[in-house]
């Protein structure tokens, strides 16, 4: 009998751990953005909320994947590094409406989906790279960089990159597709060398005295400073400017995510979001990626603090999201990668 007892309560524990694995809370995020790179904040929300978090990455192709999978998608957030990909992805009714006062009282209007559909998480800005020695500037606007003065002294990644596709977007939301235009080809012609390569090239090619300025991202300069000693080397040749439109501000690009229409975790998803936007979960994002948290208040990385105070466009990145469209056109128009 105490054998048959024994059997029976180790048949019994057997079943209530079944069932808690079962019933274990947890969410499906499929990113674009490199595991690594957020791996820590996923792994303090598990802890913090006993929500596992499985992490697929998928570098190419998401919305064709989580098409493809249709109503069968275990997706439950879907995180992009680029904020047309999230457009994308709302347009192509892959996505739901979140309402969250946690989300909304945290992310400025301009950086979320007016109807809830997605969210940035963090921010980077499209700046310019100066060079320490030979371009003592400390301000300057994005259509100045059109002007003759910059003749052949400009190097930027190709026109048809999203980080470029939205900062031309940006200029025809700012001031039409017709000066838009007349602003590439002046920029086109300012040129150093084709458009092409990545941002740190940019620097790289300051150091190099191939051209003087150039358009990039900020977080890169703050992985090139902490990085091997040549990019170290690229890094520290160059200045960093914050350019501004004309009565406007600064350009942004964003990650962000969005809960997917078929999320079977749709209330770890949101739960999920609400913490990435936490202080906490700010400032982890602001140190581990040298990015701008888009939660206003949290502590900057002190490389991207010494960039000084970024104004934001307040022009609405769905707004900005409407013209890329039309940018690519120019830029295959106006021949800029030629």
């Amino acid at each position: 009998m105490k054998s048959l007892s024994k059997v029976h309560l180790l048949l019994t524990g057997l079943v209530a751990f079944s069932c808690n694995w079962v019933n274990a809370a947890e969410v499906n995020l499929y990113t674009t953005r490199e595991p690594v790179l957020i791996q820590p904040l996923l792994k303090e929300f598990s802890q913090k909320t006993g929500v596992k978090v499985n992490t697929v990455f998928i570098k190419d192709g998401l919305l064709e994947r989580v098409k493809a999978e249709g109503r069968r998608s275990p997706a439950d957030v879907m995180l992009t590094v680029d904020f047309g990909n999230l457009v994308d992805l709302v347009e192509s009714g892959l996505t739901q409406r979140v309402d969250s006062k946690v989300l909304n009282s945290s992310i400025p209007g301009n950086l979320r989906a007016a109807n809830g559909h997605w969210y940035a998480l963090s921010m980077r800005a499209r700046a310019v790279y100066v060079s320490k020695e030979r371009t003592p500037i400390t301000a300057i606007s994005y259509e100045d960089l059109a002007s003759p003065k910059w003749k052949d002294k400009i190097c930027i990644r190709s026109g048809s990159h999203p980080y470029n596709t939205g900062l031309i977007a940006a200029y025809i939301a700012h001031h039409g597709e017709k000066e838009a235009e007349k602003w590439l080809r002046g920029v086109k012609a300012n040129l150093a060398r084709p458009a092409s390569g990545g941002d740190r090239d940019v620097a790289r090619d300051i150091l190099g005295k191939i051209c003087d300025i150039g358009v990039a991202n900020t977080y890169y300069v703050g992985t090139m400073r902490t990085g091997d000693a040549e990019q170290r080397r690229w890094g520290n040749s160059i200045n960093v400017v914050l350019p501004r439109f004309e009565n406007g501000g600064t350009h942004v690009n964003v990650s962000g995510a969005v809960v997917s229409k078929y999320a079977p975790n749709r209330k770890e998803a949101v739960q999920l979001l609400e913490f990435l936007v936490s202080d906490h979960a700010q400032a982890i994002y602001a140190k581990s990626d040298f990015e701008y948290p888009v939660k206003p208040g949290v502590k900057i990385d002190p490389i991207i603090a010494s960039f000084g105070k970024l104004k934001v466009d307040s022009i609405r990145l769905s707004e900005i999201a409407r013209y890329r469209k039309t940018a690519n056109l120019l830029v295959d128009k106006v021949q800029f990668n030629h």
